[in-house]
């Protein structure tokens, strides 16, 4: 009895003393914005037709969509070009400033109204690796993933020297940014607008908005360190439970993936992988292609070798060293569909995916030689001779008299 309490009393420890998985959430943080990002960089010149007023799938249809399921979205709060222009730039705002992790907490949820504006306007545009992005959109809003690798933790570092030096720290952004997107929430429920649908996201974005208020008035008026402690450990637990919903949710993809993939007869006879590869809309390099389906052993080891993967991960889980090979063996699988298949987008939100898996030691290791590689270019950059200034004509006619 005494061993199984010290047992529970170690995991509630660990649970709530620390934010597990840092790196883990960082990665995936930088993977998904990321992708996001890219994706609408890429489709900027076609996004009136994707997701605004020119597409085939109307505003009026959205809206008749919307009404029976309740699926939030910025963009059926108005159906003017302008409104919607505003939105996909904020989509792309905040996918940079979380790539970067500024203001992280404030990014997070802004990237998730931006990623469900615009999937949930025109749903029939998404694939799968679409809403691999809708759901992480949500579950990143609980995680605290600027702990790492984030302007965020620059800013902490910076903010603990000044106070070790007997400096005084002020932050005037977070609350200025805290104060102006207040306004906007208050200015869009006051309309009738944010509660028409379904009250999750909308309850969502007030009770962060809420939370964000309470950790900065317990930071700033508190008179004793016990509010702050029951705020981390509260905000611990709520993130070591999403990175576990996350870590499931991955989990739950490969094994329905796989099992569903055991029910073909072109999964069954091994000769599944052969047809993408022929047809023309998965086909930007032909030759390729060709190159890979020409021989029936490689296509029926692919075929089988892609089930066995996704069937077999989320079984490994407890064997580290089976599951970083199955984890290399996903991660070299998706890179692949994205230069064969032309997907490069799924196979970014997969891969984003996998890198819950990722060993801490590796990713440290990977931020050490990012790093060290950032400091070399910065020192060559330093290094660099300055050009020498122009010399007036005057000087020179001067200069040419004097040598004569």
């Amino acid at each position: 009895m005494n061993r199984f309490s010290l047992c529970v009393s170690g995991v509630i420890a660990r649970v709530t003393e620390a934010a597990l998985g840092p790196y883990q959430t960082a990665v995936i943080r930088i993977g998904f914005s990321a992708t996001w990002l890219l994706f609408l960089l890429r489709e900027f010149p076609h996004r009136q037709e994707m997701y605004g007023p020119d597409g085939p799938w109307s505003w009026g249809l959205a809206e008749q969509l919307i009404s029976t399921n309740g699926a939030f979205t910025a963009l059926m709060w108005s159906d003017g070009r302008l409104w919607f222009e505003c939105v996909y730039v904020l989509a792309v705002l905040a996918s940079v400033l979380l790539l970067l992790g500024w203001r992280t907490r404030t990014m997070t949820v802004l990237f998730m109204v931006g990623v469900l504006s615009l999937q949930n306007r025109s749903i029939f545009m998404g694939d799968g690796g679409d809403n691999v992005l809708h759901l992480m959109g949500i579950y990143l809003v609980f995680t605290r993933c600027g702990q790492v690798w984030s302007l965020d933790a620059r800013r902490a570092r910076r903010a603990q020297a000044a106070r070790a030096r007997g400096e005084r720290v002020v932050d005037r952004a977070g609350p200025v940014l805290w104060g102006v997107l207040g306004l906007a929430l208050v200015a869009v429920t006051l309309a009738g607008r944010l509660f028409e649908g379904d009250r999750f996201i909308p309850l969502l974005l007030w009770v962060v908005w809420l939370a964000q208020a309470l950790w900065w008035a317990v930071g700033r008026f508190g008179r004793s360190c016990e509010p702050r402690i029951l705020l981390d450990v509260v905000g611990n637990i709520v993130h070591n439970g999403a990175l576990l919903v996350i870590m499931a949710e991955a989990c739950l993809i490969y094994a329905t993936a796989g099992w569903y993939k055991i029910q073909g007869t072109r999964w069954q006879d091994g000769t599944a992988v052969y047809y993408p590869l022929h047809l023309d809309y998965f086909s930007p390099w032909p030759a390729l292609a060709d190159l890979l389906s020409a021989s029936g052993t490689m296509v029926l080891l692919v075929t089988y070798g892609t089930v066995a993967v996704q069937v077999a991960f989320p079984f490994t889980l407890f064997n580290r060293r089976v599951k970083n090979v199955l984890l290399a063996a996903m991660i070299t699988e998706h890179a692949v569909i994205a230069v064969v298949l032309g997907l490069p987008f799924f196979s970014l939100a997969m891969i984003a995916t996998d890198a819950v898996f990722l060993p801490t030691s590796f990713l440290r290791r990977l931020g050490g030689r990012a790093e060290r590689a950032w400091g070399r270019l910065t020192a060559r950059v330093r290094r660099a001779p300055e050009p020498a200034p122009p010399v007036p004509e005057g000087a020179k006619d001067a200069h040419v008299g004097h040598t004569a």
